[in-house]
């Protein structure tokens, strides 16, 4: 064979030895790995890793845990899919292990689903085998107790402790905590208020735990409710009384201002009175400005003699002067004041 053409097909060969001289020994470390721990991966799957920009040796490690704990229905086409859609495949697997060895029935499908949900899956999983302990309500949120008013008046502040594990079929799509804190609170408050007396509540705390609990209240949320247990109850104050003192102290405010109304009025009645005195004296003053007149019309035509004039002068002059006699310069004829 000529040796040019032996030296032509001699460089691609090269490259290629090259090339997969560079492939065993970028993968070699993680195909032993995988190889040591009975977890077999072929170098062209770990390739397909590299070239699919995922992270072969996260891949193996899970593969790994997973043949560990005895766990084979799982590939790493399932495992390569979910580091795709964004989700912890450490975290998933861990979870199932977790599953497995609780005796919790969970399948890869629904720990990739609630990983990609946003939740915890391993704490969910925890979360079922020792249940989370949650206060209503949270002391977070600036509130240590629920308060409520019985029917006698009396406020009855309450805290109780809610015992729950986490139910993973309805962990996707199901309400979190802050959903059983509401309704725990809001059964708190219905039962203290349908009691008849705060007295009630406190000989039996019980009976509101037993109430709450018989609501069903982990309808529909990521969470079974195992009990609810009144940790604290205390007496508050008395609603009812205060209620009733601003009531009274309201209708005392309408009542002055409606008898304010009635005395403005009976002022402006009293000043209408008082015009019309003045109005009627003036009337009076008028008419008295006739008689000399008259009397002269009645002289001047002779209806009116001179002595009959003297007469009423005398008669007048007797009138005031026993007027003052009795005290009563007017001539109105009031009796005289001691």
């Amino acid at each position: 064979m000529n040796p040019a053409l032996m030296k032509i097909l001699l460089v691609p060969v090269v490259l290629l030895a090259l090339v997969i001289l560079f492939v065993v020994i970028s993968f070699l470390n993680v195909w032993i790995y995988a190889f040591a721990a009975k977890a077999h991966v072929s170098f062209l799957t770990l390739v397909g890793m590299k070239l699919r920009k995922v992270p072969p040796m996260l891949i193996v490690e899970a593969v790994v845990r997973l043949k560990k704990a005895g766990l084979y229905k799982t590939t790493t086409d399932d495992l390569e899919a979910h580091f795709l859609a964004g989700g912890d495949v450490l975290n998933v697997v861990n979870a199932l292990i977790a599953a497995d060895k609780a005796g919790i029935e969970l399948t890869f499908e629904q720990a990739a689903a609630i990983d990609l949900a946003g939740r915890d899956v391993f704490e969910a999983v925890r979360m079922s085998v020792l249940p989370k302990v949650i206060d209503c309500p949270d002391p977070a949120k600036g509130r240590t107790t629920v308060d409520a008013v019985a029917k006698d008046g009396i406020q009855v502040k309450a805290k109780a402790r809610v015992t729950v594990r986490a139910n993973l079929e309805r962990l996707v799509g199901g309400a979190t905590e802050e959903t059983i804190i509401a309704r725990v609170g809001e059964g708190i408050v219905t039962t203290i208020g349908s009691s008849m007396s705060y007295a009630s509540v406190l000989e039996n705390p019980d009976l509101i735990s037993k109430r709450v609990l018989d609501k069903g209240l982990d309808s529909g949320t990521a969470f079974e409710i195992l009990s609810i247990d009144i940790a604290d109850v205390d007496v508050g104050d008395n609603i009812g009384a205060r209620l009733q003192a601003d009531q009274a102290e309201a209708d005392m405010r309408v009542a002055q201002a409606r008898a304010e109304v009635r005395r403005a009025a009976a002022v402006a009645a009293e000043q209408e009175m008082k015009a019309r005195v003045q109005e009627m004296q003036a009337k009076l003053v008028a008419a008295e400005a006739e008689v000399p007149l008259a009397m002269s019309a009645a002289l001047r035509d002779g209806n009116l003699g001179v002595l009959d004039y003297y007469r009423m002068e005398n008669i007048k002059a007797d009138t005031d002067m026993r007027n003052n006699i009795i005290g009563d310069p007017s001539g109105e004829g009031k009796p005289l004041q001691e």
